[in-house]
């Protein structure tokens, strides 16, 4: 069943007694029944929580400002930085999205307890060299925070949300290596009945702004997605992962936004009842006046999105052939096409596709532009994945700014060339 179903079936288990809820208070599960027609609750807007104070960024790698922007303990990157780079980000200039700090975790002594109700072998634990002695799969897949573009509710539509004010630096591209989380679930005796599975990061356990513990990151998956195309990663781009990017090893969610890609993978439970966390209950989800009251189901696909490879406000020179670049992607499909706009949305080109699309990965393009006269001009792309959704002029709004789709306006100034 689709996503929205199988969180509306999840939420009766509950009311019946049928489901467990880590971490979640009664009244939060209340109000999201609202949703499902259960309860007829209030139902007041959450907002998004922030990391308790700390005395850095809590990053390991070097961010010169030429790569990144910092956000908090976070680190944007820059679209101008990645030009020319190839299809993969780098991993040195690869995003850095941290709900507290980076641990620092030896892999010598790392392990992966796979525990719950639904396995028929009770606990089982694999080691470094465990997952490295089976068989391997490879994988190209974006990760992509469920807020990129979240700046763009306020500065383009006026709407103002809470959180880390991304633009469109949340998302990196790159070539992982690791085992199927099906091939590891079906060692450890996976039961027909089970319905969640829950991974368990190994970072510091989160606290609100208000002083709540809600505990280390964690976010249930339907089995069904557990079993389809997960991977248990320990390579990054050909080399072991980073403490930034989840060593000694994280999940890879294709697709899915990526609090569903758990870094610093320690455990996962796998349970014949409907889990919850904060991370599917207070956290992506929709909320506002588009939505249920009780907030959609969980977030799962991203959207659709384009950047150019340029700096913001970048200046070009009048009379010159200027070759555009940028790259476009989707969760719900390979892209189909990308459109250019050089006047501000008047008119649009197709823009030249560099790469054979492809599911779960951006496709980079280019556009010749030839202005003229100077003054400042707005580009915009476009693009429309293979399912027919393009990136419409306005994003529908929701509390907490995610899943941002709409055409972003890129400013530019072009300038009388030096004779």
């Amino acid at each position: 069943m689709d996503e929205f179903e199988y969180d509306r079936v999840r939420r009766h288990q509950w009311l019946a007694g049928q489901a467990r809820a880590d971490g979640v208070d009664r009244r939060t599960l209340l109000r999201m029944t609202v949703a499902a027609g259960a309860l007829a609750a209030p139902f007041a807007t959450m907002t998004t929580a922030s990391a308790a104070p700390s005395a850095g960024p809590g990053i390991v790698k070097p961010l010169p400002a030429e790569w990144f922007v910092p956000r908090g303990t976070n680190a944007e990157m820059r679209w101008d930085a990645v030009a020319g780079t190839g299809h993969h980000t780098p991993t040195e200039r690869f995003f850095v999205r941290n709900h507290t700090r980076t641990p620092l975790i030896d892999p010598d002594g790392w392990r992966l307890r796979l525990t719950g109700s639904g396995l028929r072998r009770g606990e089982v634990e694999f080691g470094l060299d465990d997952l490295r002695r089976l068989p391997s799969t490879r994988l190209n897949a974006l990760i992509e925070c469920a807020g990129n573009g979240r700046s763009y509710y306020t500065s383009r539509q006026q709407q103002p949300v809470p959180g880390t004010p991304w633009t469109l630096g949340g998302v990196g591209s790159a070539r992982w290596r690791g085992v199927r989380l099906a091939d590891l679930l079906h060692r450890a005796g996976l039961r027909r009945d089970a319905v969640d599975v829950l991974p368990t990061g190994l970072d510091d356990e989160y606290l609100t702004a208000s002083g709540a513990n809600l505990g280390r990151v964690r976010r249930p998956l339907p089995v069904g997605k557990a079993l389809d195309d997960v991977l248990v990663a320990y390579e990054m781009n050909g080399e072991p992962l980073t403490p930034d990017h989840g060593a000694p090893v994280r999940l890879v969610v294709p697709g899915w936004v990526g609090i569903a890609s758990i870094k610093w993978l320690g455990s996962v439970e796998v349970a014949t009842e409907p889990l919850y966390s904060p991370w599917n209950t207070q956290y992506y989800r929709l909320f506002g006046p588009a939505h249920p009251a009780g907030g959609s189901a969980p977030l799962t696909r991203q959207v659709v999105k384009s950047a150019f490879e340029l700096a913001p406000d970048a200046v070009l020179p009048a009379g010159r052939r200027h070759r555009l670049t940028g790259r476009s992607w989707s969760g719900a499909a390979a892209i189909r096409q990308v459109e250019v706009s050089t006047d501000g949305g008047t008119r649009w080109q197709p823009a030249r596709l560099l790469d054979e699309p492809r599911p779960n990965g951006w496709v980079r393009w280019s556009h010749d532009w030839r202005p003229e006269r100077p003054g400042p001009y707005e580009l915009r792309a476009r693009a429309t994945d293979r399912r027919g959704n393009t990136q419409p002029d306005v994003a529908v709004f929701n509390t907490e700014g995610y899943l941002f789709d709409a055409v972003v306006a890129h400013p530019v100034t072009v300038a009388q060339a030096a004779s």
